[in-house]
């Protein structure tokens, strides 16, 4: 976890002739002070940790919606004759692309079809200069062979369809390369040939987590517990890997004090970890993470909900997969030095 706002419940809990005197439940929920404390020093989630899931959830729904037309058909008591003849022609495509069998393999399109060279790039019409396109890419690339993963087949009119999926290349001299795909379907005479494949090659997907893998230890569920309250801690990678989100929530006797989310990446114009955190009172930080053996050290700098400035220095120390001590040294607010925080364990559930 992001340790100081732990630290602070701690710490209000253990130094009770403090200024700021009051129970360890009203501090969470009734001292705006104390709060603004637990707002800097905790791994703050809880706004983002909204808009990253909602987005990361509607991101997984999109697929699911350009599927629903095959699902239809795949599910229906008849079955379709129009949909295992398209299915037929496309896996007898492919088989023909793998022979190498350029002349075969221009008959699957229509008289005017139009057809990009992947490779060159040049465009094309009709099922000679196909023909010759297919004859000069198995010429030049040995070896070349084709897989296709179909994702979607839908029906835009009876005699139209559109499939959707995603087409890997490897040669004999050639690194594997996946391109996403879109083919329109026309029957004619009763078979169904391609009119026109549009294709784009898959991005080169940047991924930081050579740089983040020291910290994949702290992927899952942690709780700090006593009798007073619960710190609950869930992390997890956000897509390629690029960030671990680490989502939190302070309660008391049940109820829910205070919540937030982190981001941990890797800086690359300063060459180190840092840390994005903000909670649901409105206040934000910044941390610049080093390791020195099993121990890392975030040194924060943030601004309370009320605009107040912070500090502190988070310790975390990693004892197993199971088990990680934190605490906090080095704290101010506006200005004014706090006690050092004392080191509490986290474990995972």
């Amino acid at each position: 976890m992001d340790l100081i706002k732990i630290n602070v419940c701690r710490s209000h809990i253990r130094h009770r002739n403090h200024r700021f005197r009051s129970s360890f439940t009203q501090s969470i929920f009734g001292s705006y002070k104390m709060k603004q404390l637990l707002a800097f020093t905790l791994p703050s989630h809880a706004l983002l940790q909204v808009a990253f899931f909602q987005f990361h959830a509607t991101a997984q729904d999109v697929p699911a919606t350009t599927t629903v037309a095959t699902a239809q058909l795949q599910d229906a008591d008849t079955p379709n004759p129009d949909l295992e003849a398209l299915r037929s022609v496309g896996k007898k495509y492919v088989q023909t692309f793998n022979a190498h069998d350029a002349k075969a393999l221009s008959a699957f399109w229509s008289p005017e079809a139009v057809y990009i060279n992947r490779l060159t790039g040049k465009q094309v019409n009709g099922r000679d200069e196909i023909a010759n396109q297919f004859e000069a890419i198995f010429d030049a690339k040995q070896g070349l062979q084709m897989e296709v993963a179909v994702q979607s087949l839908e029906f835009v009119s009876p005699n139209v369809a559109v499939e959707n999926g995603t087409a890997t290349f490897t040669a004999d001299t050639l690194e594997s390369r996946s391109i996403d795909y879109s083919a329109v379907y026309i029957r004619r005479e009763e078979k169904w040939l391609l009119d026109r494949v549009t294709d784009d090659p898959n991005p080169i997907v940047q991924s930081n987590y050579e740089r983040l893998k020291e910290l994949e230890w702290m992927i899952g569920s942690w709780v700090d517990q006593a009798e007073e309250g619960q710190v609950a801690t869930d992390c997890r990678w956000s897509k390629n890997k690029n960030f671990i989100a680490r989502s939190f929530t302070v309660s008391v006797a049940g109820r829910i004090g205070l919540s937030g989310i982190q981001f941990v990446g890797w800086d690359p114009a300063n060459n180190q970890i840092r840390s994005w955190t903000f909670d649901s009172d409105g206040g934000f930080s910044e941390g610049r993470w080093s390791k020195d053996a099993n121990r890392w050290y975030v040194r924060k700098q943030g601004t309370s909900s009320d605009g107040s400035r912070a500090t502190a220095v988070n310790i975390i120390t990693y004892v197993d997969e199971n088990t990680f001590t934190l605490k906090s040294t080095q704290r101010t607010i506006a200005g004014d030095l706090l006690p050092n925080v004392d080191e509490v364990v986290v474990v995972k559930q």
